[in-house]
C-alpha cells in the first residue's frame, strides 16, 4: 500500500503559513489542497518530492513510493524541447528506448493532435503546455500524482476532458492537487485539506461538502471561544472581588484563592482557540450608478476574425442596467472577438451596430493583466494612477491583502494571484458602472472569487463577462448568451452548454 504522511508539519515564511499539520494519505485518496494565494500550497507539494523544506515536523513516504509532480509552469530551459521529447524525458534514461511508447500513450490520452507532437514546448499555447506538464508527470504512472493548479490556462472543454481523464486513473493512485477551481475540485476529489496558520482541517469530503463542514467547525469554534472568554471574564471578576475582600479583612486565604482564580483564567485564555479569519484582503467593487436603462445596444452587429472572416452576428440585443450577462460558446466561435469589439467601443472607437449609453463609466479587466506596470511597486502604481493620496493608498492596499513589505516590491515580483488582486483594486478605484470581465477569476484564490461574486451581486453591477469557471458563472450570471450557428442567442442558463461541452470529443 502506497502511503505518505505528515506529523506536526509547519511552514513559515516571515510569518506562519500553516502549522501542526498531521495527516496520512493512502491508496485511492484524491485530495484537494485549498488555501489563499501565498499560503504554502506549492511549497507543500514541493516538500512532498524533496524540493522544499518544511519549517517543522516530519514527512515520511512508504518505501518505493513513486511520485509524479506537475508544476505550474514549464521550466525555461525546456521551452525549445519538442513536446514528445519533453514528456519522454520523465522516464528513466535506461527505459526510454524500450518504454518510450509510454510518452505516446500519455499524449494520446490527453488529446494531443499529431501535428503538435514534434513542436517545441515554447510554441504551444498555455493550455497545451499545461497538458504537456500533466503528461510528463503521469508518464511513469506514479503511485502519487501531485498537481499544482492543473486547470490554469485550460478552456472549459479541456477542463471537462481532464476531469474524465482523472476519473479513468487507476483506483489506487493517490492524487493531491492545489486548485482554485471549485467545480473541478467537486468533480475529481474525495478529500479536502484546508491549509491554515493555526489549525488546518482535513475532511473526507469533496470541496463543497468539506467547505460546509469547515463553516460548521468554525461556527462551533467561535461559540466555544465566546464561552471561554465569558468564563475568563467571570473568573477575573471573582478574583478582583476576593482580592479586595482579602485586603480589607487581612485574609491570606482569600488572597491565595484570588491568585488561583487569576491563574485559572490565564490558563483558559491561553488555550482559547483563535478562530480563523481569512486575511486575503477584500477588493470591494463599487458602482458609480447611472440613470440610463439601456447600457449597451447591439443591432445587426457583425463579429469577425482580425483578418475579416465572419464568425457570428447579433441581430438585436440590449444590455440593461443591472444585467450580468455571461457569454457562452466553444473555442473559436468568437467570444474573444466580441469582447475586443466592446472594449474598443468603451475606449471611444466607433463600432458599427453598437451603441453605448453616454452615462457609461467602463471598467475592463482582461485575463493577461499585461497592462499592469511591472517595474512599479503596488504603492507607486496606486498613488500615481488614482487620486487617493499616500495614506489612503497604503490602507487600500492593506485592505486588498498587501502587507506593507509587499507594497514596496516591484509588481513583477508578485505572484499572479497577487497581481489579480491589484488589478481588481485598480478596477474598483476607476469607479465604473459597467464591467467588461474577461476571465476575471484567473489566478484568484477561492476567497477572492467568492468576494468578487458577492461584490458584483450586492452592488447591482452591470457586466458582460467570459469565464471558464462554472461555479463563478452560476453564482454571478443573470442572463446567458450563447453563440449557436453563427448567431448570438439568449438561452435559459449555462447547464445545457456545460453538458454539451462534456460530451464533446
Amino acid at each position: 500500500m502506497a502511503n505518505l504522511s505528515l506529523r506536526n508539519a509547519g511552514l513559515r515564511s516571515g510569518h506562519v503559513l500553516f502549522s501542526n499539520l498531521s495527516l496520512s494519505l493512502s491508496d485511492g485518496d484524491r485530495v484537494g489542497l485549498v488555501a489563499a494565494n501565498g499560503r504554502g500550497k506549492s511549497t507543500l507539494l514541493r516538500a512532498f518530492i524533496g524540493e522544499a523544506e518544511l519549517s517543522e515536523g516530519e514527512l515520511s513516504r512508504s518505501r518505493g513510493l513513486t511520485i509524479g509532480y506537475v508544476p505550474q509552469d514549464v521550466p525555461a530551459d525546456a521551452l525549445a524541447v519538442p513536446l514528445r521529447d519533453f514528456v519522454e524525458q520523465a522516464l528513466p534514461p535506461s527505459d526510454r528506448e524500450s518504454e518510450g511508447w509510454r510518452a505516446d500513450v500519455a499524449l494520446d490520452e490527453l488529446g494531443f493532435p499529431l501535428d503538435l507532437v514534434q513542436k517545441p514546448i515554447g510554441q504551444l499555447s498555455g493550455g497545451w503546455q499545461r497538458l504537456a506538464l500533466i503528461a510528463r508527470g503521469w508518464v511513469t504512472q506514479p503511485d502519487l500524482l501531485l498537481l499544482d493548479e492543473p486547470t490554469n490556462h485550460l478552456d472549459l472543454g479541456r477542463i471537462l476532458a481532464l476531469e474524465n481523464w482523472m476519473a479513468a486513473l487507476p483506483r489506487q493512485t493517490i492524487v493531491v492537487m492545489a486548485s482554485h477551481d471549485r467545480q473541478f475540485l467537486d468533480s475529481v476529489t474525495n478529500r479536502t485539506l484546508f491549509l491554515r496558520p493555526e489549525t488546518s482541517h482535513f475532511f473526507p469530503l469533496a470541496y463543497s461538502a468539506a467547505r460546509q463542514a469547515l463553516d460548521e467547525a468554525d461556527e462551533a469554534a467561535e461559540q466555544q471561544r465566546q464561552r471561554d472568554l465569558k468564563e475568563v471574564a467571570q473568573l477575573r471578576k471573582q478574583a478582583a472581588k476576593l482580592t479586595n475582600i482579602g485586603i480589607n479583612s487581612g485574609s491570606d486565604l482569600l488572597t491565595v484563592k484570588s491568585k488561583q482564580l487569576r491563574e485559572r483564567a490565564e490558563k483558559i485564555e491561553n488555550q482559547v482557540v483563535s478562530v480563523h479569519r481569512e486575511k486575503t484582503g477584500k477588493v470591494m467593487l463599487g458602482n458609480s450608478g447611472a440613470e440610463a436603462r439601456v447600457m449597451l445596444a447591439f443591432e445587426n452587429t457583425a463579429v469577425a476574425t482580425p483578418d475579416g472572416r465572419p464568425l457570428f452576428s447579433i441581430d438585436k440585443l440590449h444590455v440593461f442596467q443591472g444585467d450580468r450577462v455571461v457569454l457562452l460558446g466553444r473555442n473559436g466561435t468568437g467570444k474573444s472577438q466580441l469582447m475586443r469589439k466592446v472594449a474598443a467601443a468603451l475606449n471611444g472607437e466607433a463600432i458599427d451596430g453598437l451603441r453605448l449609453s453616454p452615462q457609461i463609466v467602463p471598467g475592463y479587466l482582461d485575463q493577461a493583466l499585461d497592462w499592469l506596470p511591472l517595474n512599479k511597486t503596488p504603492l507607486d502604481f496606486i498613488v500615481s494612477s488614482y487620486n487617493e493620496g499616500d495614506r489612503r493608498s497604503i490602507a487600500l492596499l492593506a485592505g486588498a491583502g498587501f502587507d506593507p513589505d509587499r507594497q514596496d516590491k516591484p509588481i513583477r515580483t508578485l505572484s499572479l494571484g497577487q497581481r489579480a488582486r491589484l488589478a481588481l483594486l485598480a478596477l474598483r478605484l476607476q469607479r465604473p458602472n459597467f464591467y467588461l470581465l474577461d476571465e476575471p477569476t484567473n489566478h484568484l484564490d477561492i476567497p477572492g472569487q467568492e468576494q468578487l461574486e458577492l461584490d458584483i451581486a450586492e452592488h447591482g453591477a452591470t457586466c458582460l463577462l467570459v469565464s471558464h469557471d462554472r461555479a463563478f458563472l452560476r453564482g454571478v450570471g443573470t442572463r446567458f448568451l450563447q453563440i449557436i450557428g453563427k448567431r448570438l442567442r439568449e438561452v435559459e442558463g449555462p447547464e445545457a452548454f456545460f453538458a454539451e461541452m462534456a460530451e464533446a470529443p
